[in-house]
């Protein structure tokens, strides 16, 4: 019954400060090596790769202060990631004035996770799992987007009491307090945001949630949602797809909620894959291509800054903001050198 998440906050500056690790625990690397190359024998070497990786941002540090209020995003990860494999999304977005909740599914969709058990310090580890055999995937998965979307739910839950002054109990020991943030969110201004199943998870956060003002789906897998659900999504989505993951079939899905609702807003990214959408983007060549086989053309760096800055424009013309981020309106038209409205079918380009 609990949650389990990263939060990215903007803070104040300070000397000295701490890095986090990227990849939080050892475990992680074994979950990664089955859930992505379903080789659990590679833990080892990733862990060597990338085991000693940290995110370039002050762990524990203090909160900047903020008059109004900042604005929530909720953020759901992949199949097969965690809650720490967002952190350059997530990171840009905090230091644009948002709070960011990186979400740790517990529906065994990521590559592994935990929880603490009633026995005080105990732990119980919670496997990914493969679709059982004999079993479709679509019900499948299906049963594990409605978990993932109440986790969203139940996050935005957890920051309302925050800001009503409960006091929830945080098992993890950590020396920052959840209750300074008490006046310091504007929960008015509320989103919810995710990648691939993260994207379609954020899509039926908004049927589950009136408080979620509007999704950004990262290259969104919309395979697991009922289609009966289509008609009920009563809020605007930013669908940013990459070039070589949507389906024909996927796409049009898409265009079913983009006719419902004006607002909503397809593009695509050029010269992308589905993997641009994560940190791993940012791995040296060789060994993103050992773990995923190909990579994006697009530089990495010019990709995080168009899929943020329409994120950002988006989400100020949704939640209210009083930002300038509106500068950045032409690419929700797919106005630019990267980035097309809807998405490429051709067959080339799948």
């Amino acid at each position: 019954q609990g949650l389990f998440l990263r939060l990215f906050y903007p803070c104040l500056p300070r000397a000295g400060a701490v890095e986090p690790l990227w990849i939080p625990r050892p475990e992680y690397c074994g979950g990664l090596a089955d859930a992505t190359l379903g080789r659990r024998w590679c833990s080892a070497l990733l862990s060597i790769a990338i085991g000693s990786c940290r995110v370039p941002v002050s762990w524990n540090g203090p909160l900047k202060p903020h008059s109004s209020g900042y604005p929530l995003i909720i953020f759901s990860h992949g199949l097969g990631a965690f809650r720490t494999l967002y952190s350059s999304i997530c990171t840009e977005l905090a230091s644009w004035g948002f709070v960011v909740a990186a979400l740790e599914h517990r529906d065994h969709s990521a590559a592994t996770t935990y929880f603490c058990t009633a026995q005080a310090g105990t732990e119980e580890w919670i496997p990914f799992q493969r679709v059982p055999q004999g079993q479709k995937e679509f019900y499948f998965r299906n049963k594990q987007v409605h978990q993932r979307a109440q986790e969203c739910v139940r996050a935005l839950r957890l920051f309302q009491g925050i800001a009503g002054g409960r006091t929830d109990q945080n098992i993890l020991h950590q020396e920052w307090d959840l209750s300074v943030l008490k006046d310091s969110l504007d929960l008015t201004k509320v989103a919810v945001m995710g990648h691939s199943f993260g994207g379609v998870t954020a899509v039926l956060a908004l049927v589950k949630e009136p408080s979620f003002r509007c999704a950004v789906a990262l290259d969104a897998w919309m395979f697991p949602l009922e289609n009966l659900l289509y008609s009920e999504v009563p809020k605007p989505v930013l669908f940013i797809n990459t070039e070589k993951f949507q389906t024909p079939e996927s796409v049009a899905k898409m265009k079913r909620l983009s006719s419902r609702n004006s607002q909503t807003r397809i593009v695509t990214l050029l010269g992308t894959v589905h993997e641009d959408q994560t940190d791993f983007a940012f791995l040296p060549g060789k060994l993103f291509s050992l773990i995923f086989g190909r990579r994006g053309t697009l530089d990495p760096h010019r990709a995080l800054a168009i899929t943020s800055r329409a994120a950002l424009a988006f989400l100020q013309r949704h939640l209210k903001l009083q930002e300038e981020f509106g500068q950045w309106d032409e690419l929700l038209e797919g106005v630019g050198d990267s980035v097309v409205p809807g998405a490429p079918l051709g067959p080339s380009r799948l």
